[in-house]
């Protein structure tokens, strides 16, 4: 078994973290994953309300007696986020650890660390994961530029980041973005993490609550099946390629466009609702990275966290010795 800092710190078998996934982040899938062995977090804002989380919450505790987090992603809305209520339901709910994104978690750390919680917080820069140090954060997620979603605007890929963050950091770093597999978790340990984040590749598993159109084609896709939209609003996201993300490329190519001519097309609820809830993949623009290159199969978590565990105690065990002869 692979034992490092993460698994020690926060009490799982398995140095794997399945990060907040909106939409995705719900109590079956997060359940799923504490069983195997590793460390999943279900996604406050997938919940309508602070008392749906807690609801969620207890619905995961009833699914396993492992560990599991809370992802808590602070971003400005058009609809003001009652931020101190969601706060206080993962509060008073017991949760030993909070994965926070977006935003500074300043504002939250000190009933975080007031009621004992551990708080993980992405970045995508070196600058910023300095900055969350500071703030007091318990552990840096780095996201590189492979990864789904926001990867920032650096466009510094994880093989340059993650040890970039482990040289300047005195806190533990997960390693995200482009990780699917075994190799991915061994090369994330050399170059300095002490656990990786794969969020692309637990869409694809039995438990995930996707329409498994959406699975078959991850599995399909290669790692060229992405593209960059909103770089010109400076908000970059990865998401999957179809017709509906192109056309988001096209129109914002275009001279004078603004955010409001390509919205109706980026809305997530679009993409939640048409993509993965309905399987109807050119319905809306939806959200997956570079590491759908790396994935072959739909299984289930216990499944997909046996095999990556399995081939990186291979690597270890059987090849890198080899090279010392």
């Amino acid at each position: 078994m692979i034992t490092t800092e993460f698994t020690r710190e926060y009490g799982v078998e398995h140095p794997i973290v399945v990060g907040g996934m909106t939409g995705l982040g719900t109590a079956p899938l997060i359940g799923a994953v504490a069983n195997a062995g590793a460390l999943g977090f279900l996604t406050a804002l997938t919940q309508p309300t602070p008392e749906d989380l807690v609801k969620e919450i207890a619905r995961t505790r009833d699914l396993t007696d492992k560990p599991f987090g809370v992802n808590l992603t602070i971003l400005p809305t058009i609809d003001p986020v009652p931020y101190d209520e969601y706060r206080a339901a993962i509060v008073e709910s017991g949760i030993t650890v909070v994965e926070t994104a977006g935003s500074s978690p300043e504002p939250h750390l000190p009933d975080f660390k007031a009621a004992g919680i551990k708080v993980i917080h992405k970045a995508t820069s070196v600058r910023h994961a300095l900055s969350a140090q500071r703030k007091g954060v318990d552990a840096i997620s780095i996201d590189g530029f492979e990864c789904a979603g926001h990867p920032g605007e650096d466009d510094v890929p994880g093989l340059v980041l993650i040890p970039a963050a482990a040289k300047a950091l005195d806190i533990p770093i997960i390693a995200s973005g482009g990780l699917a597999t075994g190799s991915g978790l061994v090369a994330a340990l050399a170059l300095g993490a002490c656990a990786v984040n794969m969020g692309t590749r637990f869409m694809a598993t039995t438990e995930a609550p996707i329409h498994d159109n959406v699975k078959d084609q991850i599995v399909a896709n290669t790692e060229r099946d992405t593209v960059l939209v909103f770089r010109k609003f400076r908000n970059t996201a990865r998401v999957v390629r179809n017709s509906i993300s192109e056309k988001i490329v096209e129109i914002s190519q275009q001279q004078d466009t603004t955010f409001e001519d390509i919205a109706p097309l980026a809305s997530g609820a679009r993409g939640r609702q048409k993509v993965l809830a309905e399987g109807d993949m050119e319905g809306g623009m939806w959200w997956a990275g570079q590491a759908q290159g790396l994935i072959d199969s739909v299984g289930t978590c216990q499944e997909i966290v046996d095999e990556i565990i399995a081939e990186a105690e291979g690597i270890v065990r059987d090849r890198l010795p080899g090279y010392l002869a």
